[in-house]
């Protein structure tokens, strides 16, 4: 499967990542060793949006917290990178793209991840992995 996680990356030249609690959205969870994921880095905090392809190295789901009644599921992820986009992806590019109904793969990732600002990692549909490919 196919996933993106859109973050803080403190250094987007690693060849590997490793992204604590992140949390997990569009099903997300289901992330696991092998897939492919696609790293954004979160332009609210100082990213320039599509900065890495990857393949998940190792993934950890993280515990409640006793007490606490509301919760996102949660996980760790580690990745090693395999590719570099050639072209930038980010906020600006996807902006466009807001008729939640075209059916369009620059639909699906501006609605999963720039219509909040929250930091997530989420599942991708063929299509969208397919566009994001093109970047590479």
């Amino acid at each position: 499967m196919s996933f993106v996680i859109k973050t803080e990356v403190r250094n987007p030249g690693a060849e590997k990542m490793r992204f604590d609690a992140q949390k997990t959205m569009y099903g997300g969870k289901k992330i696991a060793e092998g897939d492919t994921i696609y790293v954004f880095a979160s332009e609210t905090q100082g990213g320039q949006g599509l900065v890495a392809r990857g393949v998940v190295t190792n993934t950890s789901a993280v515990t409640r917290p006793p007490g606490v009644d509301r919760w996102t599921p949660r996980v760790n992820v580690e990745l090693r990178v395999t590719a570099r986009p050639t072209r930038r992806l980010g906020r600006a590019e996807l902006k466009a793209f807001d008729d939640w109904d075209d059916g369009r793969p620059e639909t699906e990732i501006n609605f999963k991840f720039y219509r909040q600002a929250t930091n997530k990692i989420g599942g991708l549909s063929p299509e969208a992995a397919g566009f994001l490919d093109e970047f590479f």
